[in-house]
């Protein structure tokens, strides 16, 4: 079964909704139109029996009250559905005058008169709506008559019915203009999704380039369109670093694999010593450590981009974790010759102690690396630098310094100013890609600076901490 296009829904709702609209519009102009038509007929009694009372006080007796008498006869002639019967109060057996229906000034005389006007409203035999008003009134002498005057409401019923059967008879062909309508400008609306299918069976993942166009859009599907652009460039940027990943992690992986297949094959040539055998071994050990240390390095590494769990902060003192991790390496810095120095304030972060541990010991390995022997690594711990708020943790090294064409590729995965010289040291090219993902994790920064004297400098800047928050959820 074929799905209902959204422009048939849409519209069919719209429709619906009209037809809702249509009906409760007729119905309301229904009854105003009969609220308004019986509250004219009742006024219109009101005063003709108001002017009855005034022609009656100026007949002298009984007498008077006959068909003669123009200035009663005159008030109802021209009316054609308006009936009047006036019966002496002491004997109603004879009207003193009609004018009009006999029958129905016959049948009004069941109401009784009071002193003041009653209105009635009721059916005679033949089945006419009628509205009649009952009053005893004084002539000039004093003697009181009965008035009964009664209004055919037959044309106002006409009216109603015409105006019921009219709106029946309008209104599907007026329900039916006002689908077409809304089916044809929901259509013409939602045309701009046509743009977003054609987009969308374009894209793929070797092909991400393609962007929903935005002008001349409404501002809803404007607003989408934004949004679905900015999620295919972020897309487009993942893909592109997942394939450059995928690329360089080939690219690193077959060095040792090929050095470890290499080496095994030679040794397997001939018959060899233990000793050769053990030298082989060994090598190849290397090249499997370097290779394991990579494998951690990149798990660390998927794991603070894409942490699965939550992960907890606490108050972390800078200067003390600066001091743990130049004590892991103080053998190390002593064997090139090369000093460790920290300064700086005793500030608190909000963050992970052992990521943080992780990202200064990066660092740190990496200036003592790269340090001249017989120089010194500065470590300082600065609170409010450069007119920013927050703690910025800094590694410095002296050296041959870092040319400005790789600063915005340093913290890039496996990405190496020296590639020869960092594989022969045993680097992953992992480092400060993990540090910066660590910083990223604490929504800090990590940046790099060379002065001009060739001294290079890794900040690591610190947001202020926020020590009542709770454990970040990374995920």
């Amino acid at each position: 079964m074929r799905p209902i296009s959204l422009a048939a829904k849409l519209g069919l709702k719209v429709g619906l909704m009209s037809a809702v609209l249509l009906l409760l519009f007729a119905t309301f102009g229904y009854l105003m139109v009969g609220q308004a038509l019986e509250r004219n007929a009742r006024t219109d009694l009101e005063v003709k029996m108001e002017g009855m009372a005034h022609n009656l006080s100026t007949i002298s007796d009984l007498s008077g009250v006959n068909a003669d008498a123009h200035q009663l006869v005159d008030l109802v002639m021209g009316h054609n559905n308006l009936y009047v019967s006036i019966f002496d109060s002491t004997s109603n057996q004879e009207p003193l005058l009609s004018i009009g229906s006999k029958q129905v000034n016959l049948e009004v005389h069941r109401f009784q008169a009071g002193a003041k006007a009653q209105e009635h409203e009721w059916r005679d035999t033949q089945g006419r709506p009628l509205l009649s008003a009952s009053r005893v009134m004084s002539l000039g002498d004093g003697t009181a008559v009965s008035v009964y005057m009664t209004m055919d409401q037959s044309s106002n019923e006409a009216l109603l019915g015409a105006l019921l059967t009219w709106a029946l008879m309008v209104s599907p062909l007026i329900l039916a203009l006002i689908l077409t309508i809304g089916w044809w400008t929901v259509r013409r609306g939602l045309l701009p999704l046509t743009k977003f299918l054609k987009v969308a069976s374009k894209i793929s993942t070797e092909s991400l380039e393609h962007r929903l166009p935005t002008e001349g859009m409404p501002a809803e599907l404007k607003k989408l369109a934004d949004g679905i652009n900015i999620m295919l460039a972020r897309l487009d940027e993942g893909v592109q670093q997942l394939s450059q990943f995928s690329d360089d992690l080939a690219h690193e992986l077959r060095a040792p694999l090929s050095n470890l297949m290499g080496k095994a094959q030679v040794a397997l040539t001939r018959e060899r010593s233990l000793s050769e055998y053990r030298e082989v071994l060994e090598s190849c050990t290397e090249e499997l450590d370097r290779m394991s240390r990579m494998v951690s390095d990149m798990l660390f590494l998927a794991q603070v981009t894409h942490p699965a769990s939550m992960v907890e902060f606490e108050a972390v003192s800078l200067v003390n974790e600066v001091q743990r991790v130049c004590d892991l390496f103080s053998i190390s810095a002593e064997e090139g010759e090369i000093q460790l120095q920290i300064s700086g304030s005793d500030d608190v972060v909000r963050g992970n102690r052992l990521m943080i541990q992780r990202a200064v010991s990066n660092l740190v390995s990496n200036a003592i690396r790269y340090c001249p022997r017989g120089r010194t690594v500065y470590v300082k711990v600065q609170r409010g630098t450069n007119g920013t708020n927050g703690t910025t943790l800094s590694v410095g090294n002296p050296g041959r310094g870092i040319a400005k064409e790789h600063h915005p590729h340093l913290f890039e995965r496996f990405y190496r100013v020296d590639k020869s010289r960092a594989r022969s040291e045993g680097g992953t090219g992992l480092g400060l890609a993990i540090v910066q993902s660590i910083m990223s994790l604490h929504q800090g920064t990590a940046s790099v600076e060379v002065t001009d004297e060739n001294f290079t400098w890794f900040h690591l800047h610190f947001p202020e901490a926020q020590l009542n928050q709770p454990a970040l959820n990374a995920a």
